[in-house]
């Protein structure tokens, strides 16, 4: 115990002088001792209260609330992830997104916690899902009620490159995820596929049924984590929503969000990010790889859908997850367009008249894919809504002449 008591002694100095006070100097200084080890303890006993976990209030996150869902969102600074976490907050989810931002933008976290402040609504965790500690660190010390993953490397042409890179960042981090939700309770999955699954099918158009023979590592990887998925479902009640989804385009409609990929991939990256470098002046022109594929103007045909739809479906499967269920969708227009009809609507959407270079086929690449949407629409009542291409685009357009650096240099 400390004792606050002290023995006086008395001083044969005069108290005062000329209508003058003085303070005894021994008084003065036990005084002074006295408040700076009061202030100390209370300083103390604060930062005890602050970072006790029996004492301090729990945070939203780490504990299962009635009448709200927390949705882990994995890559959810990237352009399809973060677009997915506008739309579960404005449905009133709450929301972890997990980034390494290896490919994502922190300005779109920004954005998004600007737009929702409110406490228990957002939380940004900055981790690798590649690092099994912190993976598991982030399930043990959040109550998560679904996973939404998104977070992969996605360019066929890159993967072709460097296999190794998408084998990692895809099948392996899918298992990861996979083992910390199993480990941890977490019984609903949305997993974000691809059309790239399918490789090259001899009919059009894709069907879920339609034989998978990916023909670049990126589909590989993706089929393989799909693989995982089913097999690991075999056993286990966990709700299981599969979407392959076609080629992404668009933007936020209300301007909040775009695309923004990083620098060092535009030569790797989507067809309308690259048009839209062309048309800012950012590089030279548009490369179109490939005009002599068996098609009715030579040019790659692709499905593309827009991101607002692709959100929508997301949504939907997370409200018709089941236990014990595993539901696959492909998630398309079903209407494909060449690559030269592309441009022509990029070049009409940004209103500037794009230099076009052909060039050979990229490897990897595949000569027509569009999708045969008629399951989600049996199924999830799912069905895309944005479908004018140039429309889409012309929205993205206005995104992007208003954010020249993307989200800026963060």
């Amino acid at each position: 115990m400390f004792n606050f008591t002290k023995s006086r002694t008395r001083s044969n100095r005069p108290s005062s002088l000329g209508g003058m006070d003085f303070v005894d100097p021994v008084k003065k200084s036990g005084l002074v001792r006295k408040i700076i080890f009061a202030t100390s303890l209370v300083a103390l006993c604060i930062t005890i209260i602050k970072f006790s976990p029996s004492l301090s209030s729990p945070s939203p996150f780490s504990s299962h609330e009635a009448g709200i869902t927390h949705v882990l969102v994995t890559g959810g600074a990237g352009y399809i992830g973060s677009h997915a976490a506008l739309r579960l907050l404005k449905d009133s989810h709450r929301v972890t997104i997990v980034d390494n931002l290896s490919r994502g933008n922190l300005g779109a976290i920004k954005v998004l916690q600007n737009l929702f402040p409110e406490p228990g609504r957002l939380q940004f965790i900055y981790a690798d899902l590649g690092d099994p500690k912190a993976v598991n660190k982030i399930f043990s010390e959040n109550a998560f009620d679904a996973v939404m993953h998104f977070a992969a490397v996605a360019y066929v042409g890159e993967s072709t490159l460097d296999p190794l890179k998408y084998y990692h960042n895809i099948t392996s981090n899918t298992l990861l995820v996979l083992e910390a939700m199993a480990a941890h309770n977490v019984n609903t999955l949305i997993y974000s596929s691809t059309c790239a699954t399918y490789g090259e099918p001899d009919k059009m158009p894709i069907t879920e049924e339609t034989p998978q023979h990916p023909i670049n590592p990126y589909g590989t990887a993706k089929k393989m984590a799909e693989d995982i998925i089913l097999d690991f479902h075999k056993n286990s009640d966990m709700a299981v929503m599969i979407l392959r989804y076609f080629n992404v385009i668009g933007s936020d409609p209300e301007g909040r969000l775009g695309e923004a990929p990083r620098p060092e991939l535009r030569e790797h990256g989507r067809i309308s990010a690259a048009c839209f470098d062309a048309a800012r002046g950012i590089t030279d022109g548009l490369k179109v790889r490939g005009t002599d594929y068996k098609t009715a103007d030579g040019t790659c045909i692709r499905d593309y859908i827009d991101v607002t739809d692709l959100v929508d479906a997301h949504v939907k499967a997370l409200a018709k997850a089941q236990p014990g269920e595993v539901g696959i969708y492909n998630v398309g227009t079903g209407h494909g367009r060449s690559v030269k009809e592309f441009v022509e609507a990029c070049k009409r959407a940004t209103g500037v008249s794009v230099k076009v270079e052909y060039l050979p086929r990229r490897p990897g690449d595949y000569a027509e894919v569009f999708s045969d949407p008629s399951k989600i629409l049996r199924e999830l009542n799912w069905t895309a809504k944005y479908t004018d291409l140039e429309k889409s685009l012309r929205v993205a357009w206005r995104w992007q002449k208003l954010h020249h650096n993307g989200y800026g240099n963060h």
